[in-house]
């Protein structure tokens, strides 16, 4: 499968396609975003009217630095999104052996396999052992599935030893910083990617970083080539990774609103498999049935072609969101019992 067909949650336009336009606006619970966004502020002029110099770039790649944990601004490098570094890695290195732990994101194995590499989907972690680059998503998405960080850590020598890279995506982690491997990117092998977007609810600023020790940045920062992120985004960015209250409220404000979204699919006897506080993922054999009878009322959740019985929730934005939510399900579930 060509990475570009993937199917991603998010699109709008596609949904007022497939259902038709809504009566109200459209409820999007078909990411994993931050509903309630980190608060922007105004933006320097020169934020757009220059190109983003040196001095900006290594203040942000700082400021990221102290707030994933990792050793210093050496191991991080500022990315167009996360999405950028996926594509990008498997570039960078001959067609080899990849095992993906899965199933998870899908952009993972599409990428690998699209720059020649030979991909194989793994259901555990002991059967990575001679690959040349094993990729884990931490918490996986979209079941929210954590991974020891210790024992991750524990494959990267040996394959850092024959030359092979330990590729932990950590885009929900922001959420569950105990997973992540930041602090120890700076050893041979591990590269760890980061998503700013989705925990500081700004995923169109588009921003990522991938944390690696310097002789595995300095290429990655090369492939990327110059001014890779926007002066906006570095801005932007550079105040929130700073800004330490509003980063520890909202994880408790993402745990209540996770809480009362648990409320709302079991009261309407959906069984939560798993997710993290970003999102909720369900089981349920009327999946594909639920998933339109929500899109015909304006409500987009995430479904899963190759997994037909599973939908994902985000978190709906407010008390009214929550409500019309509760609503929709309730009366689909009135119509089909």
């Amino acid at each position: 499968m060509d990475a570009s067909s993937l199917f991603h949650g998010g699109d709008l336009s596609w949904a007022a396609a497939r259902f038709g336009a809504s009566e109200k606006p459209w409820l999007d619970l078909s990411t994993g975003i931050n509903p309630i966004p980190y608060p922007v502020g105004e933006i320097p002029a020169a934020a757009f009217e220059r190109l983003p110099d040196a001095s900006a770039i290594a203040d942000l790649c700082a400021a990221a630095a102290a707030y994933y944990g990792a050793l210093d601004a050496r191991v991080v490098v500022a990315t167009p999104g996360t999405q950028m570094l996926i594509q990008t890695l498997p570039r960078l290195r001959a067609p080899g052996r990849v095992a993906v732990l899965g199933p998870t994101y899908g952009e993972h194995a599409a990428a690998w396999k699209a720059a020649g590499h030979q991909v194989e989907i793994i259901g555990e972690l002991d059967r990575a052992t001679d690959r040349d680059v094993v990729v884990v998503t931490n918490p996986n998405n979209p079941d929210g599935k954590a991974h020891d960080p210790a024992r991750l850590a524990d494959l990267a020598p040996a394959l850092a030893a024959r030359g092979g890279w330990l590729v932990i995506d950590e885009a929900f982690a922001d959420v569950a910083p105990e997973l992540s491997l930041a602090a120890r990117a700076h050893r041979p092998g591990i590269i760890v990617l980061r998503s700013f977007g989705k925990f500081f609810g700004l995923a169109g600023v588009r921003l990522g970083f991938a944390l690696a020790e310097p002789a595995l940045a300095r290429p990655i920062g090369e492939a990327l080539g110059p001014w890779a992120v926007s002066g906006p985004a570095i801005e932007i960015a550079t105040r929130a990774f700073a800004d330490p209250g509003w980063t520890r409220e909202t994880r408790l404000r993402l745990a209540r609103a996770a809480a009362a979204l648990d409320g709302i699919l079991t009261a309407s006897g959906l069984h939560i498999i798993g997710g993290t506080t970003l999102f909720r993922l369900v089981e349920t054999p009327d999946a594909s049935a639920l998933f339109e009878a929500l899109g015909r009322r304006g409500i987009l959740v995430r479904h899963f072609p190759d997994q037909p019985d599973r939908l994902r929730f985000g978190l709906p934005p407010d008390d009214a969101a929550q409500a019309r939510l509760a609503d929709a399900l309730a009366e689909e579930r009135q119509v089909t019992t």
